[in-house]
Parts: C-alpha cells; structure tokens; sequence
C-alpha cells in the first residue's frame, strides 16, 4: 500500500445470519478474549470484513477495554459513537485499480458492464465509483440470492439498494418489490450475467475452476478481486492460462490501509487535497509497481504474481536490513 503498516486475513467459523443481536455481542466478547492476546495499537489492529460491521467492532473494542489497560485516544471515529471517515475507501480503490488494469491495455472503464457480487460496503461503494466512470453495474447479491439489473442500475436505483441495505439484517431481495425491471435468481448464477468484468465481492472461493472457465468462454475480459481470496488456485491458474486479466485482492483492496486513522494521523492530508485522490494516486503507484514486479521476473502481465514477488521483496528487504536472514 505504500504505507508504514502491513495487513493480514483471518476471522471465525460464525455464520451471524442466524444468530440474535445478545448471540452476536457474546460471540464478539468471547472472540476477542482470545484474540487480545496477540493484537494490540503497536502490533496488530482488527478491521470490518465480510460479516463484521461496525457494531461488531464496537463490540470487539469494548471487550478489549475491558480485559487491556489501555486508555482510548481521543477522538471521533466509530469506537467514540462517531462515523467511519471514509467507509467507501475500499470499494473506491478496487474501482481505481480496474481502472489502471484498463488503461494498460489501452481501454476504460467507460461502458463496461460490471457484475457485482455481494451486497455490502465494499460492493455499494464500487457501484458507486463505477458510474462516476461511466460503467455499467448490473448486480448485486446475498445469501438469498441474486438481484440482475439488465440495463444496469442508476444512481437512483442504487440508492434503493443502499437504504435497504442500510437495515442490518435486510436482505436485497427486497428490491425487486421497487423496481419493475429487476430480475431476482433470473439468471440464478454468477456466469449466466452477460459482462465484461466481474468483481467478486461476497465471499472466499466463490470463484471456482468451472466457473473461471464458464467465464472465460463467455467473453468476460476482467474478474478483479474485491474480498478475500473469492477466486480459488485453481480459477487462477485458469485466468493466466487463458489470457484474463485478474486483480489480485492483496493489491485491490489497500484502499483499507491507505484510509486508515493510523495513516492519516502519521501522514496528513493537505489543505485541499481529497482522501479520494490519495487512493486513486496510491493505487496508481501500486498497479505500476506490480507490474514492474511482473516485468522484471519474465512474467509480464501476470498481476497475481507481481503483487506476490513485490510483498515478498519488501519483508525480505527489512529482513536483510535487521540482519534476520
């Protein structure tokens, strides 16, 4: 990312769909215990993720108060009942991302039709940005299934989906009862959407081997990773065989670190300068990085790899550097 704090995946087998608000408060306070003993301000710090929320964080950093001596830092962010800064930052990078990927092949994103899974932040927000670039998103998803624009959803449309959304616990097959053009699980599949790109944002391993394929023969040129790890090995290896371009999620979804309090407060933002243009420079500078990465190691082109070998040099670089190795 570019910025002086590293980032990792992890999480629980919780499925909160299920489970009451008191389940869901417990389940975090339990969790937390645990996980306490291994994070901390100067080590490691929790973030929202797919099922985790900005109650759930509220709920993990009230139990970490209690079991930590640690004293907050002043301040107006979610812990202190205040807003997220920028709770869009991520979704706004991947869209920034695909947009580089595009310009390298002498396109846009302009036009583009653009299916989208899941239903959360992270998918709103890329919506979002993509219209401001003129594309053409077209779906969105849950457990419950799959809601299908075919023309594409409007500003005002999305704004349907983001307040039904903004219900914790509403499911988007509501929005079909406010759209007369909408389709609900009509295709019931992912690969029977006809586009050009699709951002995998719902879940891990959504994207699978079959499915790589099926997309593939179904002329779709892009699928840029907007979750942890949605595409198995095994769907890319079936992207760089067949020519696809992929984004990888360890380089897409920086906007996080980039955006992060610990960020801002070591590198402030200048009088005039957007949060925004600051992703889109980061993102920018990530994308040339990796390809470079690519370049270099005789694999041009291949981004999943370049964003391996370019985190691979930087930890090794501070190894060497510590004497570590």
């Amino acid at each position: 990312s570019g910025c002086s704090l590293g980032g990792a995946s992890g999480g629980a087998d919780f499925n909160p769909n299920n489970k009451s608000e008191s389940e869901i408060q417990r389940f975090c306070q339990s969790f937390m215990t645990e996980l306490s003993k291994y994070i901390g301000p100067d080590m490691d710090i929790p973030s929202m993720g797919y099922g985790v929320g900005m109650p759930e964080i509220g709920y993990l950093y009230g139990q970490y108060k209690r079991i930590n001596d640690h004293n907050a830092q002043k301040g107006r962010g979610i812990l202190w009942g205040g807003v997220q800064l920028y709770p869009e930052a991520v979704g706004h990078g991947v869209i920034h991302f695909a947009n580089e990927m595009m310009k390298s092949k002498g396109s846009s994103l302009e036009g583009k039709r653009c299916a989208i899974t899941g239903s959360g932040k992270v998918a709103l927000s890329m919506a979002s940005k993509l219209l401001e670039f003129g594309a053409v998103p077209l779906s969105f998803s849950d457990s419950n299934g799959i809601i299908y624009e075919p023309d594409g959803f409007d500003e005002a449309k999305l704004r349907t989906v983001i307040k039904i959304k903004s219900e914790r616990g509403a499911r988007i097959g509501r929005y079909v009862i406010s759209s007369s053009s909408a389709k609900f699980n009509e295709p019931g599949s992912l690969v029977d959407i006809p586009a050009d790109i699709v951002f995998p944002a719902a879940f891990r391993n959504e994207i699978d081997e079959n499915v790589a394929n099926e997309l593939v023969e179904r002329g779709t040129i892009a699928v840029i990773e907007a979750a942890n790890a949605p595409c198995t090995k095994e769907a890319i290896a079936v992207f760089r065989s067949r020519g696809m371009m992929f984004g990888p999620h360890m380089a897409t979804l920086t906007g996080c670190s980039i955006s992060s309090g610990y960020e801002l407060k070591s590198n402030p933002l200048l009088p005039g300068h957007s949060l925004d243009k600051r992703i889109e420079n980061q993102m920018t500078n990530i994308f040339n990085e990796i390809s470079h990465s690519s370049k270099e190691f005789n694999i041009r082109g291949d981004l999943h790899a370049g964003a391996i070998i370019t985190g691979f040099k930087k930890v090794a670089d501070v190894m060497l550097a510590h004497g570590a190795v």
